[in-house]
């Protein structure tokens, strides 16, 4: 008797630290699933899925180039979805109809065992049809409101966080910090993560690594080199803007 090939998989999520937690959870859990291809957008993902034909994805939902769930109508009957989510927001009651499943960042073992559990169940049969739940997912995350206030870290203690207070979040190896006049603490979510939910009237983007909340900005700065820095309100902290986002500051 021909030996059962084992169940496959793509991994699509544009974050390096959480997409490695991911590989290494599942080599825990389902070390019998095989890995075909991880992916860092969704084009690249659509890609993947296309050509590869794997009958599990991990999608994030915030994905550059295409959303999670734009990338998971193209697949919608093709194979067995799990999207993998920093919120826990509207665009996730809907999953409990079954007919995909959802993980929240950072993972959590014990809830990744149980979606695995019940995608070992659904391999079994046809994927679903995600067309009808895609539709009320997107229409609910369009009309998420913006964040108003982070659960942050600070030492083994936890603050809560007005995000109006926010000076500026800035890119920390695996965490962010969030930086207000009171001090430093911090969250374990991504700057792509976390301009998915800001208000973009407020918060810029000004480097790579950098978000600044533009009421807290007095003045900007430019040297002969063109090199310009963003000077905060009642703050010592001065931020470089990087080329690529200096246009936003030409009326100042």
């Amino acid at each position: 008797m021909a030996a059962t090939p084992p169940p496959t998989a793509v991994l699509i999520e544009d974050e390096p630290l959480p997409r490695a937690e991911l590989r290494q959870m599942l080599a825990t859990l389902w070390p019998e699933l095989h890995i075909v291809a991880e992916a860092v957008d969704g084009a690249s993902g659509l890609r993947a899925l296309t050509e590869l034909r794997p009958q599990v994805a991990f999608i994030d939902i915030r994905l550059p180039a295409m959303s999670g769930l734009d990338l998971a109508a193209h697949v919608s009957g093709r194979c067995h979805v799990v999207f993998v989510t920093a919120f826990d927001d509207a665009a996730v009651r809907a999953f409990d109809e079954g007919a995909v499943d959802y993980v929240l960042k950072p993972i959590a073992m014990p809830r990744l065992a149980k979606a695995v559990e019940r995608l070992k169940q659904r391999l079994l049969g046809a994927p679903a049809d995600l067309s009808p739940w895609l539709s009320r997912a997107a229409a609910a995350t369009d009309a998420q409101a913006p964040l108003r206030w982070l659960q942050t870290g600070h030492g083994q203690q936890l603050r809560l966080v007005t995000v109006t207070d926010v000076l500026y979040f800035q890119s920390d190896a695996k965490y962010t910090r969030v930086v207000t006049r009171e001090g430093e603490s911090h969250i374990r979510m991504s700057l792509k993560e976390l301009l998915a939910r800001l208000d973009p009237e407020q918060f810029w983007q000004i480097h790579r690594g950098c978000i600044v909340n533009i009421a807290h900005v007095a003045s900007v700065s430019r040297d002969l080199m063109g090199r310009m820095d963003v000077v905060l309100r009642s703050h010592p902290q001065r931020l470089a803007v990087s080329q690529a986002f200096q246009g936003r500051f030409k009326a100042m």
